[in-house]
């Protein structure tokens, strides 16, 4: 005899589905990214909150934390959050609480916290056991008219409890504190507003729905930061923003030292201490810029030796922000100051405007501002026609009965005897008075008290009420016209909370638009200080403190002696001029000091060792230099063309071998000829227009020889005359004013110089 066989049991590999991988891959990545766009990072237009935070605010009025109600503790809310409504990590969920109670981070904060929620020195909160909280008074504007029907209720994620699907209150939440978030494949970045020009620029598009953006912009200024500030961007570029949902905005910290009587702001920050000393005063830093990593990069920059033009930094910051910049000196310029940090520092940040939401059907997208706020006004009347239609429901109901009550009265004994005598009074009554089953109910439901309360006079004049506010409410949902009016009404009562008078509602962040920026460079933070550079025959160089005499004897190492001394500026670039034609430059700030001999100039610069340094010139603006190679070509140049960036220099003049640059005259603007003698002692003088200005090349025949090269050259003022040393020790000069026997075309030969030219032939 066989024993029975157990029933088989299901082969899992039945239930595989043969699909292709990126099929399924890719219908299961688009539901996520949907639900991560429509449910969890993008605001909805109407109410501009997250799901997170309207199930936050949902379970703190459900626990009636009402801003006149005690606090509770932080954990009771989460708790109720993470288990009734949203079910996910309770950090993130105390996270989002926290950020709505921060008045840092939220223009009006819908959560009143007790206790530690954080600070703007970028410091975490207390955990949730420590903290209590409770709703505000914006709060309750926004989720006002809830249990009137204004909105769709839904079932949580259990079925266990419903939520509402937006709040229906009037205030422009969305605008007003606006909101951050990165979804899959895109994102939001809304700034927040000031109320009262939210509910103008609304106001004026109820009245005129063809307004203009511009005309928006007219009365809707742009960003109201929790944290103040200025914004420096032009009212165009701000605009261009708003009109595409889409842009970047400048803002920078306010230097103050506070307000004023008038109640004006002290812009320039500037602090007087004695002896002439100041201090700039920082009194309001960027959004969402950390006050303790601003003040950190701030003394990374002074250790780093990055800004030498500061010398301290400090917060003494209580209640109100206040940071001490202490300048290196009083000679520093404090305009040159703001804008090294304003371009060193996140004293100035780009905030990106996205204005990414989630209209009433749930579908995200870019709006510009007078759409945004076309579709806020739809979304407000269609709350207000279902809050219209709720109360006419309620009406309705309770005139029913009123007129059950009026009936009841008017025979009040024979309902009396009704009840007392039938075993089934309602069929009778019903059937005798012409009630309802409604009516009847209600009137067998009356207590015996009660019954004092049935005055004719009384529910007439109820009902009476009840029929002129159904009349008005129906002529509402009528009348296009009336439901703007009243739409108009309430925001202008809301506007009267939030005005500019009030301290909540004050505007916060100026709109400056800033002077152009001045092209800035680390050297212009050089303290400017005169200096006397010397450069030895051997390329040894240092700068002594002050403009010494340029004949002191100054001493070198043994072997050595002078080849350059000039008097210039720390803030000065100095150009040496090579003998191969390239052009080096290195800053006076950069140079040893004169008590030992100098440094080798070429551990500073990647000079030729073959080659010579033919000059030492101090760069000027817009200066040009007279460069001659000994073939007798040259041309001009723009000393700022010569500058080199790096210590491989420039090359400007173009050689050859054999070919070298031997002149390198800086040209006075008054010049206007040029005098050119060879070391055939041939002179020519030709205007100085006739030589090309250029950037780099070989330039143009100066001067032709038949033997030997030039010797030297230079620029004059032909009215003038040519002038030069007499030699000796007696220091005097010779000057030959009829200069006519030598003028000639450029490229000429030339005929020899005036008697008592020197005999080494150079012009000194």
């Amino acid at each position: 005899m066989t024993a029975p066989t157990a029933e088989a049991e299901p082969d899992p590999f039945d239930a595989i589905v043969d699909a292709p991988f990126d099929a399924a891959l890719s219908e299961r990545y688009l539901v996520y990214a949907l639900s991560t766009i429509t449910a969890r990072s993008l605001p909805d237009l109407r109410d501009g909150l997250k799901p997170v935070h309207r199930r936050l605010l949902w379970a703190m009025q459900q626990l009636k934390l009402d801003p006149a109600g005690a606090f509770k503790k932080s954990a009771r809310v989460v708790g109720d959050v993470i288990g009734k409504y949203h079910p996910h990590g309770d950090a993130s969920v105390y996270d989002a609480m926290v950020r709505l109670a921060q008045d840092f981070a939220l223009r009006y904060p819908l959560v009143e916290g007790q206790g530690n929620f954080g600070n703007i020195d970028g410091d975490n909160a207390a955990a949730y056991r420590y903290t209590e909280a409770r709703l505000t008074r914006t709060a309750m504007r926004l989720m006002a008219g809830l249990e009137e029907g204004t909105v769709t209720f839904h079932p949580t994620y259990n079925g266990e409890e419903e939520e509402p699907e937006i709040f229906p209150g009037l205030f422009p939440n969305l605008l007003a504190n606006g909101s951050s978030g990165i979804a899959v494949g895109m994102a939001t970045n809304i700034p927040s507003h000031n109320v009262a020009e939210i509910v103008d620029a609304t106001l004026m598009l109820i009245d005129n729905p063809a307004a203009t953006h511009a005309e928006l912009m007219e009365v809707f200024h742009g960003p109201d930061f929790p944290t103040g500030g200025l914004v420096v961007d032009s009212k165009a570029a701000i605009s261009a923003a708003y009109e595409s949902g889409k842009g970047a905005i400048r803002v920078r910290g306010r230097f103050s030292t506070g307000r004023q009587e008038n109640g004006s702001w002290e812009e320039t920050g500037i602090e007087k201490l004695g002896g002439g000393q100041w201090q700039l005063v920082l009194s309001e830093i960027p959004y969402q810029v950390q006050k303790g990593k601003l003040i950190e990069q701030i003394a990374a920059l002074i250790a780093d030796k990055k800004l030498p033009i500061l010398e301290d930094v400090r917060d003494e910051s209580d209640a109100q922000i206040r940071i001490v910049l202490v300048p290196k000196s009083r000679n520093v310029d404090p305009d040159l100051l703001k804008e090294s940090l304003f371009r060193l520092t996140d004293l100035e940040v780009r905030f990106g405007l996205n204005l990414n939401v989630l209209d009433a059907h749930r579908t995200p997208g870019v709006l510009g501002l007078k759409l945004l706020l076309q579709e806020w006004v739809i979304a407000q009347i269609d709350i207000l026609l279902r809050r219209s239609r709720h109360r006419l429901e309620k009406i309705a109901n309770r005139l029913e009965l009123l007129d059950g009550y009026i009936i009841a009265y008017l025979n009040l004994d024979r309902v009396i005897e009704i009840i007392r005598t039938e075993d089934e009074p309602k069929p009778i009554m019903m059937a005798e008075f012409g009630l309802t089953d409604r009516q009847t109910e209600a009137i067998l439901n009356m207590r015996l008290r009660s019954l004092r309360k049935l005055e004719e006079m009384e529910l007439r004049k109820e009902r009476d009420g009840l029929i002129a506010e159904q009349t008005d409410l129906q002529a509402l949902l009528d009348d296009p016209k009336l439901q703007k009016k009243r739409l108009k009404n309430d925001l202008k009562a809301l506007r009267k909370e939030y005005a500019e008078t009030t301290a909540l509602g004050a505007r916060r962040t100026t709109l400056l638009e800033a002077a152009p920026t001045r092209e800035f460079s680390m050297d212009a933070m050089i303290e400017k200080e005169p200096v006397t550079v010397i450069l030895s025959a051997r390329g040894w160089i240092r700068a002594a403190k002050g403009h010494l005499a340029l004949d002191t004897d100054f001493k070198f190492k043994e072997g050595d002696g002078p080849a350059f001394a000039l008097h210039c500026q720390t803030t000065d670039k100095l150009l040496f001029a090579i003998d191969n034609g390239r052009f080096y430059t290195l800053g006076a700030d950069k140079l040893p000091g004169a008590r030992g001999f100098g440094e080798p100039v070429r551990t500073m610069l990647d000079i030729d060792p073959e080659a010579q340094i033919m000059a030492l010139v101090v760069h000027k603006a817009k200066g040009q230099l007279l460069l001659a190679a000994n073939t007798g070509r040259g041309f001009a140049a723009e000393m700022d063309e010569l500058l080199a960036e790096t210590r491989k220099g420039r090359g400007v003049v173009s050689t050859k071998p054999g070919v070298k640059l031997t002149v390198v005259r800086e040209i006075a603007a008054e010049h206007d000829h040029v005098a050119v003698v060879g070391e055939n002692r041939k002179l020519v003088i030709f205007p100085l227009s006739e030589v090309p200005v250029l950037a780099k090349g070989q330039g143009v025949t100066l001067q032709r020889y038949k033997d030997g090269g030039l010797a030297d050259a230079v620029t004059l003022t032909f009215a003038d005359g040519l002038s030069w040393a007499m030699g000796g020790e007696s220091g005097r000069t010779r000057t030959e004013k009829d200069l006519l026997p030598w003028k000639v075309a450029r490229g000429a030969a030339g005929r020899l110089p005036p008697t008592g030219f020197p005999r080494d032939n150079r012009f000194g």
